[in-house]
């Protein structure tokens, strides 16, 4: 908790970058050593992790207790995702997040992944909820399917529309969608959000969550939220922006608020692609600037609305009620005002340091 605010980890993976999981022996890699160093650059040396470990996969309880023990995050929505043209486990194993909710009943939610390309995607969705009982569904923009990398394209009632309709069957409320970010090769126009209106529009009792809402496409995306009630953003990604470029990260907010939808952006770190706790230590003691505020008459960033973003919002999205999910959560291990060492001291060595500023 954060001021006695619940804080909501919207985004955890564990990112397995290991020989043996590269589906491509050349891309594989330099997506590991790209995320690996953003993971420094956001984290700077205290909160790096050792790389052999990051690489490696850091394991759920390191993950996990970084995220409820290191940070003042009180809830983990773990992210399975569906990359499998780069990694045959997709990216980020559900079997982590499986582990994780067994460790912490209580604190963990799962996004399971799917991919309309692919055959048998809504055979997957019935696994996902029956069998594993995830909260959501993750899809991803592209997939490579027989040799092809294809784009994947929402409103395509045809690919697309057969999962959401599964979902919505099987009781699930909410998709969420990568966006904004590459992983790899693929087509550039598969990461803009302009197939989340037809999707939205089609199923208006589902929500679509853009997962890196902001980090581009910002005012695609505001346009969007103004637009369609159930579209929201996810920060993941874009929270990176907070301490190496915070303008463009301020106004990316501004954006969302400016068009009223302070109600529809969940805070998420991507988690262990960095540590939540400085992130949420710099967004917490963040302002608007005055410019936004005085000449285009951006909300302040209150702190009514930093609880929105760093809890609330999640929360009312999936019908959790905060005072029993509080009363559930009361006296475990995590119920303390006392933050661990992050990472548990597996931090990056000093020269690790050294190479990734020159």
């Amino acid at each position: 908790m954060i001021e006695d605010y619940l804080v909501v980890e919207g985004v955890a993976h564990q990112y397995n970058f290991r020989p043996d999981n590269f589906v491509d022996p050349v891309v594989g890699p330099l997506i590991g050593e790209h995320l690996y160093a953003t993971h420094k650059r956001v984290g700077g040396p205290a909160y790096s992790l050792d790389r052999d470990i990051y690489m490696n996969g850091a394991g759920a309880e390191v993950i996990g207790r970084s995220i409820l023990a290191e940070s003042q995050s009180d809830i983990i929505v773990y992210h399975e995702t569906p990359i499998y043209g780069q990694f045959h486990d997709g990216g980020s194993d559900l079997a982590v997040g499986l582990e994780m909710r067994e460790m912490w009943p209580n604190r963990v939610y799962l996004y399971g992944a799917v991919s309309p390309l692919r055959p048998g995607a809504v055979d997957r969705v019935d696994e996902l909820v029956e069998v594993h009982k995830v909260d959501a569904l993750k899809l991803y923009p592209y997939d490579v399917v027989e040799g092809r990398t294809l784009g994947l394209d929402m409103s395509d009632p045809e690919v697309s529309f057969p999962v959401f309709e599964r979902a919505r069957q099987l009781g699930i409320s909410v998709v969420a969608i990568h966006k904004a970010l590459p992983v790899g090769p693929g087509p550039a126009s598969a990461l803009g959000v302009a197939d989340v209106e037809g999707a939205a529009l089609a199923f208006p009792d589902l929500t679509f969550e853009i997962v890196h809402g902001g980090y581009a496409f910002v005012e695609e995306t505001a346009m969007q939220l103004w637009a369609i009630p159930n579209i929201v953003v996810n920060l993941e990604g874009t929270t990176h922006l907070a301490p190496v470029a915070r303008r463009r990260f301020l106004e990316a907010i501004g954006a969302f608020l400016e068009v009223g939808a302070a109600d529809r952006i969940i805070w998420a770190t991507g988690c262990d692609a960095a540590h939540p706790r400085p992130l949420i230590d710099t967004f917490w003691d963040m302002e608007m600037p005055r410019d936004l505020v005085e000449e285009r008459d951006v909300p302040e960033l209150t702190k009514e609305i930093k609880a929105k973003i760093l809890g609330k919002n999640f929360l009312r999205l999936h019908g959790i009620d905060e005072k029993e999910l509080r009363d559930c959560i009361a006296g475990d291990e995590f119920d303390t005002d006392k933050l661990a060492t992050p990472w548990g001291g597996r931090i990056a060595a000093p020269a690790e340091h050294a190479v990734a500023g020159h």
